[in-house]
């Protein structure tokens, strides 16, 4: 299986193949959110990688490109992103927070949205099953 750089265009379409063969077996999200996400200094391309994720339809859609009228935006370092998401390291986030080096306007609250809520254990097995398919798609951290 190829891999990837974490969040190259490759790696994006990799993301939304396995998203999409998950789509059905997951929860209606508990809050309705539609965020901006913005992640600095990619080592590949040009320019920022531009994403959102939108949970008012009922499913939760994480896609790239910006949503028009977001209820907030996150912006957040190449760096700090991958150590989160791909490395998994949760005080990485906290780290960065602390420092200011990741950034949020709008709603924080609606940040919340975004994880399963850890008593649902068919959520938390399915967002299992989905981390460890995109760590066979996501080129190792260097």
């Amino acid at each position: 299986m190829a891999r990837h750089p974490f969040l190259s265009p490759e790696w994006i379409a990799a993301a939304r193949d396995i998203r999409d063969q998950y789509a059905d077996q997951l929860d209606v999200p508990p809050m309705a959110m539609r965020a901006n996400v913005v992640v600095t200094d990619p080592p590949f391309g040009v320019g920022d990688v531009l994403g959102h994720i939108d949970t008012s339809g009922g499913a939760t859609i994480i896609e790239d490109g910006h949503l028009d009228d977001p209820e907030l935006t996150v912006q957040v370092p190449y760096s700090v992103a991958q150590s989160i998401f791909v490395d998994r390291n949760p005080q990485a986030a906290m780290q960065a927070l602390l420092e200011g080096r990741i950034k949020v306007t709008g709603d924080v609250a609606k940040l919340l949205a975004i994880q399963p809520p850890p008593d649902q254990e068919h959520a938390v097995g399915v967002a299992r099953e989905v981390a460890r398919r995109l760590d066979e798609i996501t080129e190792p951290s260097t």
